[in-house]
């Protein structure tokens, strides 16, 4: 791969660079809830594919098809204004989907390890996680945010440990951006919860 500049003594390619500028714009605009971050997601999930196959982590290349599925179903299921008032999910439904998460990850561990793959534990919880956040996404809940604040977290570790320092240093920027995304779109919410509690307490 043809590198793009060197930092550190890393050697930055094109392709890293190209999928990182892209994923970074894409996150930008789902922060503000407009449904133009997906073609964004879209193209920085072929680039990153492309990428992981290429270091031989498979659950990250696999998640990148995730993403390309989850852009086309983003694109259509947020319509033309995008979110505008996202939604919350009850306790019930966060403890479901944290053991489906868990079990989930375990089970696909050792999968990776048979298909050749590497850090699969951390992988694994990479591609679970991304799924289970990408689909909250594009449902547009709230939940959405700290589940990426995670994945991000671990994303961050993860890549560094490969030694892909860009990708690393990426995840920390879309840890922060996380964070960003979360305060938003409870502002966005909360707008819309005010009149219940003001009719609640007449």
């Amino acid at each position: 791969m043809q590198v793009a500049f060197t930092a550190w003594d890393y050697q930055v390619t094109f392709l890293e660079l190209s999928a990182v500028i892209v994923a970074l714009i894409g996150v930008a605009l789902a922060i503000k809830g407009t449904r133009w971050a997906w073609p964004f997601y879209l193209a920085s999930a072929i680039l990153y594919a492309i990428l992981f196959i290429n270091v031989d982590l498979i659950a990250s290349a696999w998640l990148q098809l995730v993403f390309i599925v989850a852009a086309a179903w983003g694109w259509f299921d947020w319509g033309s204004e995008g979110i505008v008032d996202p939604n919350a999910m009850k306790v019930r439904m966060r403890a479901i989907g944290a053991l489906g998460l868990v079990v989930a990850w375990i089970a696909l561990t050792p999968l990776l390890s048979w298909l050749g793959g590497v850090a699969t534990w951390l992988d694994a919880f990479v591609f679970v996680g991304s799924v289970a956040a990408q689909i909250l996404m594009v449902l547009g809940y709230l939940e959405s945010w700290p589940m990426w604040l995670v994945v991000n977290a671990v994303g961050t570790y993860h890549y560094a440990h490969q030694n892909l320092w860009f990708t690393s240093g990426f995840y920390f920027v879309l840890f922060v951006m996380a964070i960003v995304g979360w305060r938003q779109w409870a502002r966005m919410r909360a707008p819309a919860e005010a009149p219940r509690l003001d009719a609640a307490t007449v």
